[in-house]
């Protein structure tokens, strides 16, 4: 649904894959569900990042029965519902804590791949930091050992003036700071 060239925002400094420009988090759902396949194929790449002695320590609890969805309305923040509300799937990203040090950085990549997968469907994905993670936690039953890290939708991208108008200005994709910014060499250096 998007309506502008990628290049108008985003521009690599190196040449790399366009995929990784492509994706970006919009915040305009349609209500148009996500069909299994389609589905369990954005979950199947996350299956295939890579893990710490392969302990796989991510986990995703998902929502897309409308039951399902408005237990995960009830720990999301305001902000966010402000958008979210229509959004057919979501999935809240856990990981084990006893699989070692690593969990959290691993889960980082499952996600990666998740959210990639995701854009080579045709389909857009937003994750998100703002919920109440204790609540999260009491809703959905998560033992202690697992870390709760974010909230994605999952769905097909709407029209953005279909926002209220705060959120349209900001339905476009952000730039990145330059990789010279990023890397250090040697040593760090602020």
């Amino acid at each position: 649904m998007k309506n502008f060239n990628i290049s108008d925002y985003r521009t690599a400094d190196y040449p790399i894959d366009e995929m990784f420009l492509n994706r970006w988090s919009p915040r305009s759902f349609s209500e148009q569900e996500v069909d299994e396949e389609t589905l369990m194929t954005v979950f199947e790449a996350s299956r295939w990042a890579p893990s710490a002695m392969n302990k796989q320590p991510w986990r995703f609890i998902i929502a897309r029965t409308e039951e399902d969805r408005k237990k995960f309305h009830s720990f999301i923040m305001d902000g966010n519902l402000a958008w979210c509300t229509k959004v057919p799937a979501f999935a809240l990203v856990i990981s084990d804590t006893e699989a070692g040090g690593s969990h959290d950085f691993d889960t980082g990549s499952a996600w990666g791949y998740l959210a990639l997968q995701a854009m080579k469907k045709g389909l857009i994905t937003h994750a998100m930091g703002g919920f109440y993670k204790d609540k999260a936690r009491e809703v959905l039953n998560i033992p202690e050992q697992y870390a709760i890290h974010a909230v994605i939708a999952l769905g097909y991208q709407d029209e953005k003036e279909k926002l209220v108008d705060k959120l349209k200005e900001r339905e476009l994709p952000s730039d990145r700071r330059p990789l010279t910014e990023t890397i250090m060499e040697g040593e760090f250096r602020a």
